[in-house]
């Protein structure tokens, strides 16, 4: 038998894995030191009570004859699609519940998306670039093109005319970086496509944290359902990183290669996913309804007033920084030419607070460095007081 030596391309160790074996290290050798964590994305807030009501609801059922669920529909159950569905109206884009798919997450439709697609196809990212993006499509063997994001495009990759792609992975707002495409630079993405006879994988992961008038969603931008597919989750904007719901939408007419790519997806999902239980569609409508939107908003309230205190920190600094205003991640340019992972040694031995090595995202990413606000408040408050104390000297 052969093992599939693509794997061998991929970097020895995922980035959070290594920040984790790094930290734990310095943990165990400094058991007195109390670290606080902003860099990895995860929530600390409890998931809305709404939720929570629905989950345990939803597990009752499962212990009565009478209402007991087996395998869901591949799809998802309709009156979830619905909510999803409903949701999009709330921000102005019209989505069907047979154009959505339920799903556990975005992070593993990203790097399943592709297993429709031939590995012949050019894929693009913008460096930096979620690692998923990447790694998914090394395992795959396909060819990876990059669309540089720095400080000259404020991080936001524009298309070449010059160079031609099949496929586009897209995020907005963009993790790493927290920068959020405007309309008109989506609208280029989307023309870009549509010439290139391409498909835009559009992460909108983190929508529900956008202030200002930048698009919500990939669908909001005109030509965009002839072109694009959009992913999204739950874990963000309604705190369900461990509970694990998601959703693509893919508009019914969108072909490739003469076939449908909803259908295409849809065999793929029946093929190799059971779906999401029942006591976890049952939260995601809940939190997706009126009374569940104000009791997440106020979560991603948090997050944000959280994002300011270390927007604040950074600008007294003086530190050039994307993101924290339609983002939870605050992307920022190393002090004193430091190096990422150099910075990352720095802050977590002198002031024992973890961030994100900005090379883990590629190339660009040489020099950055990523805090997250998605730390309890009292927790961030200190690591501002931390970093500006460490970096005043």
């Amino acid at each position: 038998m052969k093992t599939n030596k693509n794997f061998n391309n991929l970097v020895p160790n995922y980035l959070f894995a290594e920040i984790a074996k790094r930290v734990n290290t310095y943990c165990k050798e400094n058991p007195d030191k109390n670290v606080i964590r902003l860099g990895i994305g995860d929530v600390t807030l409890p998931l809305p009570q709404i939720a929570v009501d629905a989950l345990k609801k939803g597990a009752d059922d499962l212990g009565k004859k009478e209402t007991f669920k087996g395998y869901p529909d591949y799809e998802g159950y309709e009156f979830v699609r619905q909510a999803v569905s409903d949701y999009y109206k709330s921000f102005g884009v019209e989505v069907g519940i047979d154009e959505i798919m339920i799903t556990d997450g975005a992070k593993s439709d990203s790097g399943n998306i592709g297993d429709i697609f031939s590995k012949d196809n050019v894929v693009l990212v913008t460096d930096p670039v979620y690692p998923v993006y990447v790694d998914s499509n090394i395992m795959a063997g396909r060819e990876i093109i990059y669309a540089a994001s720095n400080a000259d495009n404020d991080f936001l990759a524009m298309p070449d005319d010059s160079v031609k792609a099949d496929i586009i992975y897209l995020c907005s707002p963009n993790n790493p970086t927290g920068a959020a495409y405007s309309y008109d630079q989506l609208k280029k993405w989307v023309d870009y496509a549509n010439k290139n006879d391409a498909v835009i994988i559009f992460d909108a992961a983190y929508e529900a944290f956008i202030t200002d008038d930048s698009p919500r969603s990939i669908f909001a931008v005109e030509g965009a359902r002839q072109c694009a597919i959009e992913l999204c989750s739950l874990s963000k904007t309604a705190g369900f990183t461990g509970t694990r719901c998601g959703y693509t939408v893919i508009p019914k007419e969108l072909e490739r290669d003469g076939e449908n790519i909803y259908k295409l997806w849809y065999r793929r999902e029946a093929t190799k996913f059971n779906g999401v239980s029942w006591p976890v569609q049952c939260a995601a409508a809940a939190v997706l309804s009126p009374q569940g939107q104000k009791q997440f908003k106020e979560n991603i309230a948090y997050y944000q007033e959280n994002a300011r205190i270390i927007a604040q920190a950074l600008d007294e600094l003086g530190i050039y920084y994307t993101g924290g205003k339609n983002s939870p991640y605050l992307w920022l340019k190393c002090p004193d030419n430091m190096g990422s992972w150099e910075f990352f040694d720095l802050l977590l031995t002198k002031a024992n607070v973890v961030g994100t090595p900005g090379e883990g995202f590629g190339n660009n990413g040489a020099g950055y460095f990523r805090l997250t606000s998605f730390g309890d408040r009292e927790n961030t408050i200190e690591a501002v007081r931390r970093i500006k104390e460490l970096l005043k000297k």
